[in-house]
């Protein structure tokens, strides 16, 4: 695999994870941190922030979709991931705008890579040229152990309805990618204190920012 590429414009934030770690919550956090400072910031997600995302989100949450063959999962991901890069991401990063997303990359790599056992290079290779390899500046990682996280659903869609050894994968798999690749993650405990984590999460980016 390249090294990947980094917009030379904009900033671009991921939050990653497993199932009730509160990703959204620290990305709605993020925002709203950033732009009291005069940042511009588009907040966006994945699957399902484009038109064409919206029916591939239908698809591959819906428990009434049932079983899909591991690689047309991986491949439906990957199409909506192409849509919001090209429709969402890049056009922001162009006009300079701060760029957070709830999921990218790293969410099919850990889901349809490490927790359907596909060969995680395969599914990656797939995915980069799915998003012309742009790569996150920075990814935040909310690591919690699956029992937790799916504790707090009291109804599942069709991926938070996987086996625990599933989404055991899953977290493995988030956390190795960090390792692989320290200087682009911060991996925070998700058990922490919703203000200590969002101060946390504030301070990485501003520094980015101040760097920019």
């Amino acid at each position: 695999m390249s090294a990947g590429v980094f917009s030379e414009h904009g900033l671009f934030v991921c939050f990653e994870g497993g199932e009730g770690a509160g990703k959204s919550t620290q990305a709605r956090l993020l925002r709203e941190r950033l732009v009291e400072r005069g940042e511009t910031v588009l907040l966006t997600f994945e699957p399902g922030d484009t038109p064409v995302g919206k029916e591939v989100r239908r698809i591959v949450l819906d428990p009434a979709t049932g079983d899909l063959a591991d690689r047309t999962e991986a491949l439906l991901y990957a199409a909506d991931k192409a849509e919001h890069v090209e429709q969402v991401v890049l056009p922001a990063l162009a006009r300079g705008e701060v760029v957070i997303t709830d999921r990218y990359v790293d969410s099919t790599l850990a889901y349809q890579g490490a927790g359907r056992t596909l060969d995680v290079a395969e599914v990656e290779s797939v995915a980069r040229w799915a998003t012309r390899d742009l790569r996150p500046h920075l990814t935040v990682v909310l690591d919690l152990e699956p029992q937790a996280g799916l504790e707090r659903f009291t109804e599942r869609d069709r991926i938070e309805g996987q086996s625990l050894e599933f989404h055991q994968r899953v977290r493995q798999g988030f956390l190795d990618l960090a390792a692989a690749d320290p200087d682009h993650y911060l991996v925070l405990d998700a058990r922490g204190a919703v203000g200590d984590l969002g101060a946390t999460i504030t301070e990485r980016v501003s520094a980015l920012l101040e760097a920019r």
